[in-house]
């Protein structure tokens, strides 16, 4: 009997153990299909469903950058996760500013410039509002405001609307600066020393030194009008930081970024440029009005510290060529030939080579290091690359020690593109404490990915929806890099007060960028980013001054349906996303590219479209 109810359990047992795996295969089944089933509700159906992914709806589906399609969450942490930021804003609905302010330029505001010296154009520098003077208001694009047309057509046509103005057009006229022509602007390439166009200025320049072999690739163009010796240099994978004053010329910055065209609103005058030292391939000035002799030559110093060794500077107009157009420029032969030869000898002060001067062009050369150069007074400031709020002093900036005269002081560069994913001379050599070649090879690593994300979560990089991008706190220029294919470009920020200075690697890298406090508006115009990045950058401010103002700066500067990829805390982001909801933002929270466990996650928000309406109130 007993081995009769033995083996009767036996059979009780496994007929149990059968239920139960029948039970857990069913569950198991249950659970794959109502997913596949979620997983298939959540496909975009129509091209349109895609494209409409960065409206922020709280079931948003993405393709990927090979078309296949992938479900994204949108993530709600908001009544979960709150903290409070040192004495940010409460307001729940930004109010538009007047539409004075259209075109408000906050640190470059010509009525509080005049309460500055004139002498070495301080009044033209940057002079940012107080704290009681910023506004807490929406800047208002005009009433007719039109998206911009996309690159390459964008170089050479412009709205009207979106940059009302007819100043230039007339008082340029002569030169081909700019057109209009019915409801838009049309821009010749012509400048005020190349009436033939922008395009065989450049081509003469290219038959005294060489422009397309990838050796020069950074440019900086000084007084650059509305950028054309920039936009046509683009063609030739050259990428320059053009820059010019907000003056008597009305809106030429804001005409050389409406183009897609790299400008900053910026002037030589008693500070130093917010650029590296050894940042520039070569350096161009086509009238630019600069008393370059002046200051016992001050401001060609400054053009020395940003050349890269072996660099360029290019000098076209007054006084080159004074002999053929001194009566032009009115002024005496004597007065001509006195300025030329002080800024020969200035050069020469500084060891430069002069390599032609042909026609209207004069060429010089920095040496490729300081081996036998005679210098006169050396920099004893411990660091070349700090420029911000910087003021220039009369000295020449040392560059780094060379073994023997045939080297390159600070370390030779690849070529263009090589030179983009090459380890920059900076990093090989230790000269930034904390980083090395390690930490450069996983970023660029690092950076695959997180674009293949950013291509499922925004419109494409490639699709030409975006021209202008910003890159708040851009660290080793990693993102610049790796859109560099696309039909893009990134101004690249350093953060001023940041415990690493990686700016001089970005610009070893072939990139473009500049310093910059956030705690202060940027120099440039509203309206002229079409994408903006901002990774970790509140996590740096957020004890700094009021990231309220940060954000409204952000708006000030993106076009309307523009978009912005934050990268940050939970908490932080969700306290983005209250102050962005009152400035006309959609925004929706969606997990880092590798997973739902990693801590930082992405807001991505885009500026909806409004405009102003037309009042003649000013500005007080």
């Amino acid at each position: 009997m007993a081995r009769e109810y033995s083996g009767l359990q036996m059979h009780h047992q496994l007929e149990a153990k059968r239920k139960r795996l029948t039970w857990i295969l069913g569950v198991s089944a249950l659970c794959i299909l109502f997913y596949v089933l979620g997983a298939w509700q959540t496909t975009p159906t129509s091209q349109y469903d895609v494209y409409t992914r960065v409206g922020c709806d709280n079931n948003s589906a993405t393709s990927d950058s090979n078309g296949s399609n992938q479900s994204l969450t949108n993530l709600d942490f908001a009544s979960h996760h709150q903290v409070a930021l040192d004495s940010s804003k409460t307001i729940s609905q930004f109010p538009p500013c007047d539409m004075a302010y259209s075109e408000y330029t906050p640190c470059q505001d010509k009525v509080r410039g005049r309460k500055f010296d004139r002498d070495m154009m301080k009044y033209r520098e940057r002079h940012c509002p107080t704290k009681q003077e910023m506004l807490l208001c929406l800047i208002p694009a005009p009433p007719k405001y039109k998206t911009p047309f996309k690159w390459p057509q964008s170089r050479d046509y412009a709205w009207y609307d979106n940059i009302p103005h007819k100043e230039l057009s007339i008082e340029k006229a002569v030169q081909n600066w700019i057109q209009v022509e019915g409801d838009r602007f049309r821009f010749p390439g012509g400048g005020t020393m190349f009436p033939r166009g922008a395009d065989a200025y450049i081509d003469d320049i290219g038959e005294l030194i060489p422009l397309t072999d990838g050796n020069i690739r950074t440019a900086v163009d000084t007084g650059c009008g509305v950028a054309s010796f920039g936009a046509y240099l683009l063609k030739r994978n050259i990428l320059t930081m053009s820059f010019a004053p907000r003056d008597t010329h009305e809106a030429q910055v804001q005409f050389a970024l409406e183009r897609g065209v790299p400008a900053m609103i910026g002037i030589i005058g008693s500070m130093r440029l917010p650029y590296p030292s050894r940042a520039f391939d070569l350096a161009h000035c086509s009238r630019c009005l600069i008393p370059w002799q002046n200051n016992e030559g001050l401001y060609l110093m400054e053009v020395d510290r940003i050349l890269r060794p072996g660099g360029y500077w290019i000098l076209s107009g007054p006084p080159i060529n004074w002999k053929k157009y001194w009566r032009g420029w009115e002024r005496t032969k004597e007065d001509l030939k006195q300025e030329q030869d002080a800024i020969e000898n200035v050069a020469r002060r500084l060891c430069w080579k002069k390599v032609t001067e042909n026609n209207d062009l004069a060429i010089w050369q920095k040496p490729i290091n300081h081996v036998g150069c005679v210098k006169e007074v050396i920099c004893k400031s411990e660091d070349p690359d700090t420029a911000w709020y910087r003021s220039l002093e009369a000295c020449i900036t040392p560059v780094p020690q060379v073994v023997n005269s045939d080297e390159v002081a600070g370390g030779e560069l690849l070529k263009w593109p090589e030179r983009a994913f090459a380890v920059p001379p900076r990093l090989s050599r230790g000269s930034v404490p904390g980083l090395g070649v390690d930490r450069f090879i996983e970023d660029n690593e690092q950076w695959k990915d997180k674009i293949a994300h950013y291509n499922r979560i925004i419109a494409p990089l490639r699709s030409g929806r975006y021209r202008n991008i910003m890159d708040m706190n851009a660290y080793l220029g990693g993102f610049a890099a790796a859109v560099a294919k696309y039909p893009v470009w990134v101004m690249n920020v350093i953060p001023a007060h940041i415990d690493y200075d990686t700016l001089g690697v970005i610009y070893e890298r072939g990139l473009i960028g500049t310093y910059q406090d956030w705690c202060e508006a940027f120099s440039t115009y509203p309206r002229t980013y079409d994408l903006i990045h901002a990774s970790g950058l509140f996590t740096l401010y957020q004890h700094r001054c009021d990231i309220t103002y940060i954000l409204l700066e952000m708006d000030r500067i993106l076009r309307p349906e523009g978009s912005v990829i934050f990268r940050d805390t939970v908490e932080l982001l969700v306290k983005i996303k209250s102050i962005t909801d009152g400035m006309r933002w959609k925004s929706h929270i969606v997990d880092h590219e590798s997973g739902p466990f990693n801590p930082e996650k992405i807001l991505v928000a885009v500026k909806t479209y409004w405009t102003g309406e037309a009042t003649k109130k000013k500005p007080k």
